[in-house]
């Protein structure tokens, strides 16, 4: 049944945000969002676009469940959906729709012949547990481009795959930027594994699958099958370990990880940055994913860039005869498009739709002008909290103790309060997290810093300049 109470507490969330967030970046991503719907365990807002969707699951989504958790005790998630695709259906259930994020929607099933007689649907969700999430066929171990930036974890990820890895990478755990290839080096060791011993139960999930059929195995009273049909996995992949979210799904990821660990069986995780990082994660799981074995993917070299360019390029002739880009245009490519892999394949995918819709020669004249928003693109620094306080903290001639203390002092205030504000605009952290990482203060001391330094940067030239000086000394 819906909670008629809920457009209530939705005025009230709106109006903590708007405290917390001030009222130019509340109106930005919150000022269109709408309550829709919310019963027991779920709450469901909409929003106009999907970038907004998209920005509010990846940016607040933890704030969103933590608000609504405090006026709605019991709710163990948000639903962030289109609106369109909210209104165009009759009464639509949360789990039923297309848009619903940060959790994403079960996949339509074909549905079977209707039986003769009744029949029992339940037995049929364990099966379903473990058919994981889709694997796309195009990554496999023999279409991955290894090099220097990622030969290591290459090798650990086949080792996972032929199954001689156990109790010496485990859990195995893979952290990278965007585009530089965890997801198809997990979905390349499932296939490899899968081909290898098909006995073997492998399971890929994505956290975000793995958070949904949570939920809903609460929902519909079958945790307990859930939960065991998990523990008897050999091998169990999980990709973009940073969207877990929520207390209780974390709880019980925490007690399948170190059931499967316990027991021999082989996990590997994939994020997009080191386990200590993850601030949003249970401390005793970023405790048991730091226990095993991490490695890095880095940024390709200029040989490995080569290596993916020639690699595309002959599965693009493949796929269109007659196609010919001249060596210099993809050399061009290799020295010029150096952010990750994943940019040099749009990069590559751009000179072929040229050729196809211009009939014309890609000369280097053209792909300069089709590439220039790529070209010297670089992923941007990740900017670590812990990086801003040790560099305020030598700036101002403090130590970062001080800074984490309850001390008042107005030498130790002032920094403290800076690096709070660089803190909350250099990172995508929340005012939450950045407080627990200061000492365990709460969100509303350091929406008070921000506030009070953006107050005295308006009036302060100097204190403005030191503000710049420290951002380009943590960018450097």
């Amino acid at each position: 049944m819906a909670d008629r109470t809920g457009p209530d507490a939705w005025q009230r969330v709106k109006q903590r945000l708007r405290a917390e967030l001030g009222e130019d970046v509340f109106n930005s991503w919150f000022g269109r969002a709408e309550f829709e719907h919310a019963d027991k365990s779920t709450v469901c807002l909409s929003v106009p676009t999907r970038f907004l969707k998209s920005w509010i699951a990846s940016h607040y989504a933890e704030r969103l469940l933590t608000l609504w958790t405090e006026e709605r005790p019991g709710t163990i998630q948000v639903e962030i959906m289109v609106r369109g695709a909210v209104r165009t259906r009759t009464a639509p259930p949360p789990e039923a729709s297309d848009d619903a994020a940060p959790l994403p929607v079960r996949p339509p099933q074909p549905r079977p012949p209707a039986p003769a007689t009744t029949a029992r649907r339940l037995p049929e969700a364990p099966e379903g547990y473990f058919t994981g999430s889709p694997v796309d066929p195009r990554y496999t171990f023999e279409s991955f481009c290894d090099g220097a930036a990622n030969r290591v974890v290459h090798a650990a990820a086949q080792a996972v795959a032929e199954g001689s890895s156990l109790n010496r990478f485990n859990p195995l755990y893979i952290h990278a930027g965007v585009g530089r290839g965890k997801t198809h080096l997990l979905q390349a060791t499932t296939r490899a594994a899968r081909r290898n011993d098909p006995a073997r139960k492998v399971v890929y999930l994505t956290a975000e699958t793995f958070m949904f059929r949570m939920v809903q195995a609460i929902r519909n009273n079958t945790a307990i099958q859930f939960k065991e049909s998990l523990r008897d996995i050999d091998l169990l992949l999980i990709d973009d370990m940073q969207f877990l979210q929520g207390k209780s799904v974390q709880q019980e990821f925490c007690h399948m990880l170190n059931a499967l660990i316990d027991g021999a069986r082989q996990v590997v995780v994939a994020a997009d940055r080191p386990p200590a990082e993850l601030e949003t994660l249970d401390e005793r799981v970023r405790s048991r994913l730091k226990g095993g074995v991490a490695f890095e993917i880095g940024a390709p070299d200029l040989e490995l860039r080569r290596k993916i360019i020639a690699t595309r390029y002959r599965a693009a002739q493949e796929q269109n005869p007659g196609l010919d880009v001249p060596e210099p245009v993809l050399e061009y490519v290799a020295q010029s498009v150096v952010s990750n892999g994943r940019d040099l394949e749009g990069a590559l995918n751009r000179l072929v739709a040229q050729w196809q819709f211009t009939s014309q020669t890609v000369t280097l004249a053209s792909a300069e002008i089709t590439l220039r928003d790529l070209v010297g693109a670089r992923e941007p620094r990740r900017v670590r909290i812990e990086d801003i306080q040790r560099i305020v903290a030598r700036h101002f001639n403090v130590s970062k103790a001080d800074l984490l203390s309850s001390r008042r002092t107005r030498t130790i205030v002032r920094p403290r309060q800076i690096a709070m504000y660089l803190a909350k605009m250099l990172t995508p952290r929340s005012l939450p997290e950045i407080g627990r990482r200061f000492g365990g203060r709460d969100h509303t001391t350091v929406l008070h810093a921000v506030r009070k330094i953006e107050e005295l940067i308006e009036g302060d030239k100097a204190l403005a300049d030191e503000i710049e000086l420290l951002k380009r000394m943590i960018d450097e």
